[in-house]
């Protein structure tokens, strides 16, 4: 059985740490950019990955902006009940 470390990026082998990112989607006619999104980052190579729960809270987000049918929408991540 092999044993491997999951703090280490497996990708490069940097450390993985929790951090923030920036999260973007092109979706027809608009551009949603959500900030300040929990993630875990690599140190090395900036890697992201992003949790099951937040990217469910993203999915809530981007429809949110889809209704309003802006050109841009730019806004924080934020937990969504």
């Amino acid at each position: 059985m092999i044993s491997r470390n999951e703090n280490l990026c497996p990708l490069c082998g940097g450390e993985k740490r929790e951090g923030k990112t920036t999260f973007t989607v092109d979706y027809q006619d608009t551009v949603i950019v959500i900030r300040d999104v929990p993630a875990t980052v690599c140190a090395m190579c900036g890697h992201e990955w992003i949790a099951d729960e937040v990217a469910g809270g993203l999915e809530a987000i981007v429809n949110d902006a889809k209704k309003k049918k802006p050109s841009v929408e730019i806004t924080r991540y934020r937990k969504v009940a």
